[in-house]
């Protein structure tokens, strides 16, 4: 089959079947059809240029639909009322807050219906705690939430009810509103994702009709790596093939959840896990001073203050931005625009979210969650110690189709508490919190 059925699975194909027939003979993808001429295509695969040109349009209505910017025709009027139509949208568009204000102002207002968000972040980042928080708000009338309900499907550790109970009984906001609009436990749906067979059946076939049945605004999946990993991390499992068909699983998956968020106008908000991004040791440095050295680099993550001042060297002696291969074609250098790993002040322990660059492009917004050992003190001649008595946590948006995070290249320091989580002003001290 031609991978336009692979890329487009919903296509209706049949007024070009025997098109599409002599693309598959002549090898002719998808790509093909959107990069080459239509008169090179017909001369290619030999079928009339008419049809080619007609096959092409629908593609591109397709992928713009998928995409949720199609429907716009020809000619300045309609042109006019699309952008007058879209505007207005825009000053009211619905999204799901984080309950507060410092961490909506970084995403941009909170988490919109109809996009396909990622929370991603090292283990107790605090990823779950801020996914608990969107099960709630959810339920709370506009500008707020979505006044929905939410569905969680899990593919590790099922829902902790006795945490969401917590945060809606101590959270400031939650627990001051009247019983008629404070939200319910009731209102939060949860499921089991054993594999990935089961993952797609329910994806396809049970999400649609709980969002009917259900009101369903907000669909979390904790997390979207877990059954890929489980399925093709095992060994004798990275083969050639098996690359080729994760990826076309990932293509797939991120293509379906984008039609649901945008056919039932729901906030769909996944989970990713994270992997270490290895490098030479040399990289152990502040991209815009000297080298740093051990002890150094442990004053600073303890928040200690350093009196020794260092003189900048030349620019020809000042490090090179950190590169895992010396290959340019690798584009490694790029993974600080899309990872959110790279670009903070501490060049280590660098990350990078699981699933590749395949499941990236399938993603409207990346936020990530950061976080940093806080060292116990010791004698100032001896310097920091080891011992870690509690974490800094930031949120930052690696990137975003509708906000842009201007707070720095560490994000929004926050916290993770009883309440759930709350952003920290600069001037507070840095508090010690266990492991969400």
């Amino acid at each position: 089959m031609s991978d336009i059925t692979q890329i487009l699975p919903n296509i209706d194909t049949e007024p070009f079947e025997k098109v599409l027939e002599r693309l598959e003979k002549t090898n002719v993808s998808c790509n093909d059809l959107m990069t080459l001429n239509a008169v090179d295509v017909a001369r290619r695969a030999d079928v009339p240029i008419d049809e080619v040109r007609e096959l092409t349009a629908s593609l591109i209505t397709q992928l713009h639909a998928q995409l949720g910017f199609g429907g716009l025709e020809n000619g300045p009027d309609n042109e006019k009322d699309v952008t007058a139509k879209s505007t207005k949208e825009d000053s009211a568009w619905p999204h799901i807050s984080t309950l507060d204000d410092d961490l909506d102002t970084a995403l941009g207002g909170g988490f919109p219906a109809g996009q396909v968000c990622e929370i991603t972040g090292e283990s107790a980042a605090g990823k779950t705690q801020l996914l608990l928080t969107l099960l709630l708000a959810v339920q709370l009338a506009p500008p707020k939430g979505l006044g929905k309900t939410a569905l969680y499907l899990s593919t590790e550790a099922p829902l902790s009810t006795t945490r969401l109970s917590q945060i809606l009984a101590r959270h400031p906001y939650l627990s001051s509103l009247p019983v008629s609009e404070k939200p319910s436990l009731s209102r939060v749906q949860s499921t089991q994702l054993q594999d990935l067979e089961t993952q797609d059946h329910v994806l396809r076939y049970q999400v649609p009709v709980q969002i009917a049945r259900a009101n369903v605004g907000l669909i979390i999946i904790d997390s979207v790596a877990a059954n890929f990993r489980a399925e093709f991390d095992r060994v004798g499992a990275n083969s050639s093939d098996a690359l080729a068909r994760r990826s076309l699983q990932l293509t797939q998956l991120g293509a379906h959840l984008r039609d649901l968020a945008r056919s039932y106008n729901v906030a769909v908000v996944v989970a990713n896990q994270v992997l270490d991004r290895f490098g030479p040791a040399a990289s152990l440095f502040d991209a815009t001073a000297t080298p740093l050295s051990q002890n150094s680099v442990a004053t600073q993550m303890s928040g200690t203050n350093n009196n020794n001042t260092s003189t900048i060297p030349p620019p020809s002696q000042q490090p090179q931005p950190f590169l895992s291969t010396s290959d340019p074609l690798s584009l490694d250098h790029q993974q600080r625009f899309f990872t959110g790993w790279g670009d903070h002040r501490f060049m280590r322990d660098l990350k990078t979210p699981s699933l590749g660059l395949t499941w990236t492009n399938q993603l409207s917004a990346r936020v990530v969650l950061l976080k940093q050992p806080i060292l116990k003190p010791q004698d100032y001649l001896l310097g920091p110690g080891m011992d870690i008595v509690g974490w800094r946590r930031h949120l930052k948006v690696a990137f975003s189709a509708w906000s842009r995070d201007d707070n720095g290249k560490d994000g929004v320091e926050f916290e993770v508490c009883e309440e759930g989580i709350r952003s920290k002003k600069v001037d507070e001290s840095p508090a010690v919190s266990g492991e969400a």
